[in-house]
């Protein structure tokens, strides 16, 4: 398949690709909770619009359509990263930096929150990532996501219960930690 050819066709891609960088890269490290990982689906998403990039350019909302590529992109690969990464293992550097991590956690509350986030299955996570952080209609999150309204509405009160719950505990679990280690 051909990519993207010649100078204005290029050029025009070249200028979506800047303006769409940043918003997709926000939101695949949203999706995957790592920026390695959402470094690679938003160069493989690019990639995927390259390839289309004459129909695409054409469209009311070209950013959406990678958005959706990038959403699809993270479902379909989720159960390969997280098998991965168990595979992998924490290594020692990773464990000592766990406790760091955990301490920086607590002082910045978006850092707690995209942790949180990163903690749900990954069709919550997107569901909360689409319609709260990119601020999107129930109607639009259903068809990135290719299910209905309703879906959409009862993943993101179940994934709002489980945020919740999980920003709870990790607040009582690092209270408890400093008041173990009170004289």
């Amino acid at each position: 398949m051909p990519l993207v050819r010649g100078g204005a066709a290029k050029d025009r891609f070249e200028a979506f690709a800047a303006g769409a960088m940043d918003t997709l890269f926000r939101t695949g490290c949203l999706l995957t909770g790592d920026a390695g990982d959402a470094e690679d689906l938003v160069q493989e998403t690019f990639l995927r619009v390259a390839r289309r990039w004459n129909r695409v350019e054409s469209m009311d909302h070209p950013v959406a359509y990678a958005r959706r590529i990038l959403v699809n992109l993270v479902l379909d690969g989720a159960e390969r990263r997280t098998r991965r990464r168990a595979e992998l293992g924490p290594s020692v550097a990773e464990a000592a930096d766990e406790s760091a991590r955990r301490a920086l956690l607590q002082v910045d509350d978006l850092a707690e929150f995209r942790w949180a986030v990163a903690q749900l299955p990954p069709r919550q996570r997107a569901v909360l990532v689409l319609r709260y952080w990119e601020d999107l209609p129930v109607a639009e999150v259903a068809d990135i996501l290719g299910c209905s309204q309703g879906t959409v509405k009862s993943t993101a009160s179940r994934a709002a219960a489980r945020l919740a719950w999980v920003l709870g505990h990790s607040r009582s679990a690092s209270t408890a930690a400093r008041t173990e280690g009170a004289p």
